[in-house]
């Protein structure tokens, strides 16, 4: 029971770091309806940045001034890269981030190359903040955890009962109206792009050291990334939530049984010839799995539910 709860508690770090990197995602489609190809790779970029802020500083200072670069960097392609594009539709956006982030890539090899970069964790975090039967509860990933809910419930709470929050929600659905009120309708969206790229910019920061921080990392985490937010429903933060701690659990759950097919199957009574045919098949276990489960969840959501857990339109 005790390694259940350690595999449960790893999954919800996991699908809180998740929730940290879709929630810009969800945050920048629900207010501009703009899928960004290259939302992981400002991930990335609060990383490397992180990493090189610390190098001269410290990981405290890197925390706080790595995602306000990030989130600068972001605003900045909103108002003289993507704002013109807009124009032209959805197709235009998403190729238009989708060269984005090839470009975000190869400038990180330029300038760090293309080898991990030793972004590590805090020395003052290094260690087990308690062990329970047996188990090591690591300082660090108590600390993501704790992260990751004070921006969810910091997020949730400005979009809802703040002034800000009520400007930009009623800038999505009537922007003309909001617009004769004096208020500036493209530097909304400029900033509200520009925010949520500085909640990717959190999630590499927390994350990069954890996960580890190379040019491939982007590519790694992009395409799940997309496998929350359509999980979660388009557009739903509450649902992002639900997704990435599902995704995150039952990923970790399988890797921790490694349970095998063959004895799945015959545990449920399906008795399959294990030297014919599907003999490869029934040696496959769960941990080998665990990768393609989020992609199998997703397929399973489109097929008998399109607009996710708690969205309110189709993909």
């Amino acid at each position: 029971m005790e390694s259940i709860i350690f595999a449960v508690f790893n999954g919800v770090l996991y699908g809180m770091l998740l929730f940290l990197l879709a929630s810009g995602l969800t945050l920048i489609f629900s207010m501009m309806g703009v899928l960004n190809f290259a939302h992981a790779s400002f991930f990335m970029l609060g990383a490397y940045f992180a990493y090189q802020i610390s190098e001269g500083l410290n990981f405290w200072a890197a925390l706080f001034i790595a995602p306000v670069i990030v989130g600068l960097v972001g605003a900045g392609i909103e108002r003289w890269g993507l704002r013109p594009v807009h124009r032209y539709g959805h197709v235009a956006e998403l190729l238009f981030t989708f060269g984005v982030a090839y470009v975000i890539e190869e400038l990180v090899q330029m300038i760090w190359g293309r080898v991990p970069v030793p972004y590590e964790i805090p020395e003052l975090m290094s260690g087990a903040l308690f062990t329970w039967q047996g188990f090591d509860y690591s300082i660090y990933r108590v600390f993501m955890l704790v992260v990751s809910v004070a921006i969810f419930v910091a997020l949730f709470a400005l979009l809802t009962y703040t002034r800000i929050g009520l400007i930009i929600r009623a800038a999505v659905s009537d922007p003309v109206h909001v617009a004769t009120l004096g208020h500036d309708i493209p530097r909304i969206f400029m900033w509200t792009f520009g925010f949520g790229c500085a909640l990717a910019g959190v999630a590499g920061v927390v994350g990069g050291n954890v996960l580890g921080t190379e040019p491939a990392m982007a590519i790694q985490l992009g395409p799940i990334v997309f496998v929350v937010i359509v999980i979660g429903g388009l557009g739903s933060l509450g649902g992002a939530l639900v997704a990435a701690l599902l995704i995150g659990i039952v990923t970790r759950l399988a890797i921790f049984y490694d349970y095998g097919l063959g004895s799945l199957f015959l545990s449920l009574g399906l008795e399959i010839d294990t030297a014919g045919l599907l003999r490869d098949f029934t040696r496959i276990t769960t941990a080998q799995v665990a990768p393609v489960l989020p992609y199998l969840m997703l397929v399973l959501m489109l097929i008998f539910k399109p607009r996710g857990l708690f969205g309110t339109r189709d993909v």
